[in-house]
């Protein structure tokens, strides 16, 4: 996945990692209890990761790993450079997946990676709450199993509440629950430099799961969509069109939706023509999302 440009990756810093399980490696864990206490059983190669994970200041000793959660096809990983480092973050991660080869292959003969090769990362700013990232973290599994005993939770929703206002919605309701959602504007007088730096921004959020929210109006805003399609981001997307009582998206929104990437969220009383007042409603809806997860509720 892309790195983001204007970043050090050898500082002091806070990140969020996810590493994706190889197609050929067999899975780290199985998911175990009921809901809602429900939890990973961890395989032997899960084991061979959380030990691995938890010794990684072996590897740099300025690492603190605040958190992690080993589910079965990937690994979530919230790790704090505490002092600026000669080992690129890249590098870090490198060493962590060798260091898991060749204990797994060590323990079983297996010549197999336990994951591909690229990983996703999402630098905390000072406006991200590590309690929000902690929550969405440790209920990985809770996601998860809602999501195998209750499919249709994943389709549609009559009745969404954010803040005061009443929404349909249909897609993956779960991605309100995305501690790193970007609201995604392109202003009329935004400079070329400034345009390019936040195209750059929100498209390194789409590659590294992040969700962009918007209604995605303008052309502009239209393109940025576009982009982050190509890299199978994930979207929250604002509309004025109200569904109808048998409504599904239709081609690549659907197929998006089914895939988990797309959530569309419709607001009644917006009206049908894309004046200025509604534009404005519709990216107030955005803004509510992208202020607090709590803004919700079902």
């Amino acid at each position: 996945m892309p790195r983001l440009a204007t970043h050090d990756y050898h500082s002091r810093c806070i990140y969020h990692i996810t590493f994706a399980k190889s197609p050929e490696a067999p899975c780290f864990g199985t998911l175990c209890g009921s809901l809602p206490d429900v939890g990973i059983a961890r395989s032997a190669l899960g084991s061979i990761i959380e030990n691995r994970i938890r010794s990684m200041p072996q590897i740099e000793p300025t690492l603190r790993v605040l958190q992690y959660c080993v589910m079965p096809d990937h690994v979530h990983l919230l790790l704090f450079v505490t002092s600026p480092t000669e080992l690129h973050l890249g590098n870090i991660i490198g060493k962590l997946k060798v260091l898991i080869h060749q204990d797994w292959r060590a323990a079983t003969g297996q010549d197999v990676a336990a994951f591909v090769d690229d990983f996703y990362d999402r630098i905390l700013l000072p406006s991200n709450s590590l309690q929000v990232i902690f929550k969405y973290i440790r209920q990985n599994p809770f996601r998860l199993a809602v999501r195998r005993q209750f499919p249709d939770f994943f389709r549609r929703v009559n009745n969404l509440k954010i803040g005061d206002v009443t929404v349909q919605a249909y897609g993956n309701l779960q991605l309100l629950d995305n501690p790193f959602k970007e609201l995604v504007v392109v202003h009329r007088a935004d400079s070329p430099e400034k345009r390019e730096q936040n195209r750059a921004q929100w498209l390194y959020t789409a590659a590294n799961g992040g969700v962009l929210v918007s209604p995605f109006i303008s052309k502009a805003e239209k393109a940025i969509r576009s982009e982050a399609e190509t890299v199978c981001g994930r979207l929250i997307v604002i509309t004025n069109k109200p569904f109808e009582p048998k409504y599904k998206p239709m081609g690549r929104d659907f197929e998006n939706c089914e895939a988990g990437r797309l959530l569309i969220i419709s607001v009644p009383g917006t009206g049908q023509e894309l004046k200025r007042q509604t534009c404005l409603a519709l990216n107030g809806i955005a803004e509510t999302l992208i202020k607090k997860n709590q803004h919700y509720q079902l």
